[in-house]
């Protein structure tokens, strides 16, 4: 925060699920340097109590987010509504279409957007009007050999954004479709390739560097300071989807 200005979420709460770690942990990070508190949402309290114990955070809780039921638990026992809620964690599982079975086709084209409608759903009466639910995705056209479904799923998250802002209103929805962001879940999925990855974005990014967490933490925090934003899209990337 600059000398002098006011932070721009004082006094209000932000829940990340997703929290323990990359794009959530530095959400919540950013978040709290503009002046809110914080709850640390995860599936191990193990690394949500390290992160809280990182970040000064006095509330966690852990479960599972795709489990309806203890999704839903969470939002009725909040004691306060909260403001805004971030939703990370996960990731995209890459295979190519025809190496997936009939049951996998349909987790991959529903998952997430199963897990935007629950949250959605629990957020009314439990999110402050005016608070917005903010979601990750994935940006631009990603068809390419080898991701599978992943495109496809991704594809329909913009207009369930839309649709969703639309029917909780005036709870703000927004997606931030993201392209590499260089975080453990990157590093977990690209394994010894990580490196090589780095260097590749480099040299080809427009920006002339790797996108990081913090990076879109600080798109993150913009969405939820800036109320006239609901609906939206908003692609970070570095320029990926230019030049892949």
């Amino acid at each position: 925060m600059t000398a002098g200005r006011e932070p721009e979420l004082a006094g209000q709460t932000v829940a990340v699920i997703g929290g323990s770690s990359g794009i959530g942990l530095e959400t919540a990070r950013r978040a709290m340097a503009e002046g809110a508190d914080a709850i640390l949402i995860g599936r191990h309290q193990d690394r949500l109590d390290r992160a809280a114990e990182e970040l000064g955070a006095h509330r966690t809780a852990a479960f599972d987010a795709t489990d309806e039921d203890a999704l839903a638990g969470f939002f009725r026992n909040l004691l306060a509504p909260v403001d805004h809620v971030m939703v990370t964690g996960g990731g995209p599982s890459y295979s190519t279409v025809l190496g997936l079975n009939s049951a996998q086709v349909r987790q991959a084209l529903t998952d997430h957007a199963t897990l935007m409608v629950s949250v959605a759903r629990n957020a009314l009466g439990k999110v402050r009007p005016g608070g917005t639910l903010v979601f990750m995705g994935a940006a631009g056209d990603r068809v390419a050999p080898g991701i599978g479904i992943f495109a496809a799923a991704a594809a329909a998250l913009p207009p369930l954004t839309a649709t969703l802002a639309l029917e909780i209103a005036p709870i703000r929805v927004n997606l931030i479709a993201a392209g590499f962001v260089d975080t453990p879940l990157s590093a977990k999925l690209l394994g010894d390739g990580l490196e090589k990855r780095r260097e590749e974005l480099r040299s080809t990014l427009p920006i002339g560097r790797v996108v990081g967490p913090a990076d879109v933490a600080a798109l993150a925090v913009h969405i939820m300071t800036n109320t006239a934003l609901t609906g939206a899209t908003y692609d970070i990337d570095g320029g990926q989807q230019y030049v892949s």
